[in-house]
């Protein structure tokens, strides 16, 4: 991995893992015990950052109950860290922070803002606690689409948690699996010459079934032939290849394509816009946002929009055609 993790949180072991922070269910006996395994442990903190919150007063409790459970005396770091969701965002600061600094937490994980932007104050008021008290510790932030890891990395955050639409739990509407999202995070790192920003993966990752014999690609690749590795006889035939009879506009249109969780969209209309909606109502498709689907989304009628899309086929013309990807 590009960013040294495991310097970091010495006390893991490769693969480095996780437990998620699922408030209610992520407590001081989880995190501990994925801590002691090698892992590192995550505490849910909550939501509710104002004074009198009884969340806040339990999160006290639990980490205190973790230093004990972990054997560790007052004032010593606890290899163990703290996730927040954020999307009410007032108190964290002044009521939070101060018990993160006391018990010395390794890590602090924010997920789901109202908007990416306001991770900001709160990451530089840990950043300016870390400073004050001598703390050291590292900072997690929950991403589910290419915009919101590129204000993360704008942040300065030390971890992106990269989550797919696979997981369970709360995630983005509009979002993609994790197979897709990764690569693209991981171009954004490349871009920026980023070599101090770890990347975890999350969604739908279970265990070592998880992995497959072979695989198979339908949308893109950078060459289509067939190649034998053992006893697999892997077969690349893609759309955006030369060999592939697709018109140049829709591989261009594919090749130009990023953050496929936004950028596309499941839905039957892909196939009433081009009138080949035969499938089975137990299937859809994904498919690029184009012309025809943000027209529904104004309000045209399929009739018009279909009445187009034929117009613009007569004329040779493919800027209405489905894009499968």
């Amino acid at each position: 991995m590009a960013a040294n993790i495991l310097q970091w949180f010495p006390h893991t072991t490769a693969p480095f893992i996780a437990n998620a922070p699922m408030f209610g269910f992520a407590d001081a006996s989880l995190a501990t015990a994925v801590t002691k395994a090698g892992g590192f442990g995550f505490i849910g903190g909550g939501f509710d950052f104002r004074p009198e919150s009884t969340q806040l007063l339990g999160l006290d409790t639990q980490l205190a109950n973790a230093r004990s459970i972990l054997g560790l005396t007052d004032g010593s770091p606890l290899p163990l860290g703290v996730g927040f969701i954020t999307f009410q965002p007032d108190g964290l600061i002044d009521n939070a922070i101060p018990i993160l600094q006391k018990h010395r937490v390794g890590a602090v994980w924010l997920s789901f803002p109202q908007a990416d932007a306001d991770h900001l104050p709160i990451i530089k008021a840990i950043q300016k606690a870390q400073e004050i008290f001598d703390w050291d510790t590292k900072l997690f932030v929950q991403v589910g689409t290419i915009k919101a890891a590129e204000e993360a990395l704008k942040q300065g955050v030390d971890v992106l948690v990269v989550q797919g639409t696979d997981a369970g739990g709360h995630q983005w509407v509009q979002g993609t699996s994790l197979i897709s999202l990764l690569p693209e995070v991981r171009d954004l790192l490349s871009k920026a010459q980023d070599t101090t920003t770890a990347i975890l993966a999350a969604g739908g990752i279970v265990d070592g079934r998880g992995c497959a014999d072979g695989i198979v690609m339908g949308t893109r690749v950078c060459l289509a032939s067939s190649r034998r590795h053992g006893s697999l006889l892997i077969k690349y035939q893609f759309v955006a290849t030369s060999e592939c009879p697709a018109p140049s506009v829709i591989k261009q249109t594919i090749v130009s394509g990023r953050d496929g969780g936004t950028s596309t969209v499941k839905s039957i209309r892909h196939d009433v816009f081009q009138s080949t909606d035969l499938f089975p109502r137990q299937y859809d498709g994904r498919a690029i946002i184009g012309v025809s689907y943000e027209d529904s989304q104004d309000g045209i009628s399929d009739e018009e929009i279909i009445r187009r899309y034929n117009a613009a086929k007569e004329a040779g013309e493919h800027q209405r055609r489905t894009v499968w990807a």
